[in-house]
């Protein structure tokens, strides 16, 4: 499914296509910092094993494809941005299982 571009990437690609945006060369010193903050963040080094439920990881498996992404990356994401203070949950389009955990944590 294909998604419909918001009102904000329609008028970006307008005014490109209207030559209002320009190319700026970054200095070899700003190259520098990105390249090592690239590297920082994407350095995986470190293998973890977890158990998680087969509903649970079907629930994630889901939620990858939803996005578009390996569920290992999705996973490996949520808890990088758990950790920096970056996570927000939003809504998704996954049904309530029946297990009853909503309502569980519902009531609570």
């Amino acid at each position: 499914m294909k998604k419909r571009p918001s009102s904000y990437e329609k008028q970006i690609t307008k005014d490109y296509e209207k030559g209002l945006f320009r190319s700026v060369d970054p200095s070899k010193a700003e190259l520098k910092h990105f390249r090592d903050a690239a590297r920082a963040t994407f350095v995986k080094n470190r293998r973890v094993n977890i158990r998680l439920s087969s509903p649970d990881l079907i629930d994630i498996q889901t939620r990858a494809a939803e996005e578009g992404v390996p569920y290992q990356t999705l996973i490996a994401s949520v808890l990088h941005k758990f950790v920096t203070g970056r996570f927000t949950e939003k809504a998704s389009r996954l049904t309530t299982r029946s297990s009853g955990r909503s309502k569980r944590r519902d009531a609570a």
